[in-house]
């Protein structure tokens, strides 16, 4: 997963390191879509899709903006039994919380490309396409990486939790359904229960971008988009069981200016 996008070479290289060192690796894509120094978007595509995988995978992972500076290049073991290989910057938060850090290695010289050591602009292709390839094809094993560093350590993104209080919910808005325009939230059932929520319910809600409203409106809580008309907004349950908003057959972030990241906030009760 990149933020590289695919017009260039820079994912086909990795590629080449990867299997110059094991021509018998499995290389699949998650994206190389992910906007061009954001962070936090990775982070939550991680956390979307990481579950999926077989345990044992390696995810190589590059959003790097700090890239050639003094923050960490690591390789983060769950609990789940994945390896998640990228810079130290807080791409990991969300797979950390959700799968739980088992241990952290901090990867060495040793298990750079070899020859590379001047160059600055393209570890994705120097230390973590590399690395991630040995450890994959077992060239090392996970303690051979680097010396370990503590868990408390990892540098984590703050963002809006889920909350319920005083008969409100609140919550974060960490991505978009790109495709749709539909708003992803980060509430989850845990939390619309204390609240009482149910099929049917009217719900108040209200969307911040840091202390400005951008959207105040009332919606139906239903289970998906064909029950509510053409045109009407709604609110759900997305794939994720995080509770969103839409629009039967149009476009809720783009007719509201509504947008996604550790900023954005929203609060909703029932009426």
């Amino acid at each position: 997963m990149t933020d590289f996008g695919v017009k260039d070479g820079a994912v086909a290289a990795m590629k080449g390191v990867a299997l110059n060192l094991s021509p018998d690796l499995t290389i699949h894509d998650l994206t190389h879509e992910i906007p061009a120094y954001n962070i936090w978007e990775g982070a939550f595509r991680l956390q979307q899709t990481a579950p999926y995988w077989p345990t044992g995978t390696v995810f190589v992972c590059v959003v790097d903006p700090g890239v050639g500076t003094e923050r960490k290049s690591i390789i983060l073991k769950t609990k789940s039994n994945h390896y998640y290989v990228g810079p130290d910057n807080g791409l990991f938060t969300l797979v950390a919380e959700s799968e739980g850090v088992e241990e952290i290695r901090e990867i060495s010289a040793a298990n750079r490309l070899p020859n590379s050591q001047n160059s600055y602009t393209f570890f994705g292709r120097d230390v973590f396409a590399y690395s991630g390839a040995k450890l994959a094809s077992a060239g090392i094993d996970f303690e051979e990486v680097g010396e370990k560093v503590p868990d408390n350590k990892l540098i984590m993104l703050e963002y809006p939790k889920p909350k319920f209080e005083n008969g409100l919910i609140s919550g974060g808005i960490p991505i978009l359904d790109i495709q749709y325009g539909n708003v992803w939230t980060n509430i989850d059932p845990k939390t619309t229960n204390q609240l009482g929520l149910k099929i049917g319910d009217k719900l108040s809600v209200k969307i911040f971008d840091g202390e400005k409203k951008v959207f105040e409106g009332q919606m139906p809580y239903v289970h998906t988009f064909g029950d509510v008309k053409e045109g009407e907004t709604l609110c759900y349950m997305n794939s994720l069981l995080n509770l969103s908003f839409g629009i039967n057959m149009d476009d809720f972030s783009k007719k509201y200016n509504v947008g996604s990241g550790t900023n954005w906030r929203v609060e909703l009760k029932k009426l």
